[in-house]
């Protein structure tokens, strides 16, 4: 597209472009905080602490690291693949 197409789609294509930079930042955003894997070791850090205090059971302390070890397996997986692509 020549600069004179350019320049009469400009009212429209500009807020749409705007709108898609938008929406790829909230993306990564969201991304970066769903993805966290230093959250997830902070929380696998405070149940064992939980633990250890005796403020949960064997049972719900085994039953969190469970859930905890798959979302960082989930996390590392989700960011190997991302490398390869």
């Amino acid at each position: 597209m020549g600069l004179l197409g350019k320049l009469l789609a400009l009212p429209v294509a500009g807020p749409i472009g705007g709108v898609l930079w938008l929406a790829e930042k909230l993306k990564e955003q969201a991304e970066g905080e769903a993805y966290d894997e230093d959250a997830v070791r902070g929380r696998l850090m405070a149940l064992e602490l939980e633990f250890d205090l005796g403020e949960i059971t064997e049972d719900e302390y085994a039953a969190a690291e469970d859930e905890l070890l798959a979302r960082l397996r989930e996390i590392r997986e989700w960011r190997a693949a991302r490398q390869e692509s």
